[in-house]
């Protein structure tokens, strides 16, 4: 029998990001279309989402749908909104206290999707655990080109010095402005890249990348992934020297 990870629980990331990929892979070992796997890997978020939450994370953000992923086959994009749309459920949110919040640019998403995402986010906004955050028509290059349009319009009405603008000013004007940056991305499915995804609230994350496709990536692997954060030294451009002194003082 394994041995059950072991987790220090007065170290868990607050704020855990993934990249879920590999569903198209998965599915194609087992012979099955994409949407096969795209309909396990949705499976596999309510799992992870409840045991995220019950270690204690505060915020898990999931990379759910590209800006890019509109280039993807028009029926892939269908069956993913479709998708979307029928694996909302607020009943789990509810029962493990979760809060629902979207990012990106939710516009572009169809107006029945839209209307689940927003029911969602209303009805769950007064529960006081875990924040899950879905990466919706997303990507960093059009966050920080957002946030960019509107300190430069700040600044033609007069709101902003252009002097006064530093890096809290952006900060200001991301989609998760609310959140903590990024302590933790995985990355499931091989690859190890950071696709477009929260460049800017992962300028001090840990990087952790793993083969597992994301249909597979259960409770044990986010488990595994946490643990590996806790073995890191985390500086923020400091000398582990630096940090000892900081601790005794």
């Amino acid at each position: 029998m394994e041995k059950e990870i072991q987790l220090d629980m007065n170290c868990i990331p607050s704020h855990v990001a993934i990249i879920m990929d590999g569903n198209g892979r998965w599915a194609k070992q087992r012979g099955m279309e994409r949407t096969y796997g795209h309909q396990a890997g949705a499976e596999t978020v309510h799992q992870i989402a409840e045991e995220a939450a019950r270690l204690g994370i505060k915020y898990l953000t999931l990379y759910t749908f590209s800006t890019e992923n509109w280039n993807r086959p028009p029926q892939e994009v269908s069956a993913l909104m479709d998708l979307l749309f029928n694996h909302i459920e607020e009943e789990t949110f509810m029962k493990n206290n979760i809060s629902f919040k979207v990012i990106g640019d939710i516009d572009k998403l169809p107006d029945f999707v839209q209307g689940r995402l927003r029911n969602c986010i209303e009805h769950t906004s007064r529960n006081t655990g875990m924040s899950l955050v879905l990466a919706l028509s997303y990507s960093s290059k059009w966050e920080l080109a957002e946030a960019a349009r509107q300190i430069a319009a700040e600044v033609k009405e007069g709101k902003i010095r252009l002097s006064d603008i530093d890096s809290d000013t952006i900060q200001q004007h991301l989609a998760t402005k609310d959140m903590p940056d990024v302590d933790l991305l995985i990355r499931t499915g091989e690859e190890q890249r950071l696709s477009n995804f929260l460049l800017w609230q992962c300028a001090y994350a840990e990087l952790y990348f793993c083969d597992t496709y994301w249909p597979d990536f259960k409770e044990k692997e986010l488990r595994k992934a946490i643990a590996d954060y806790q073995n890191r030294e985390r500086r923020y451009g400091k000398t582990s020297e630096q940090l000892q002194t900081n601790e005794e003082g």
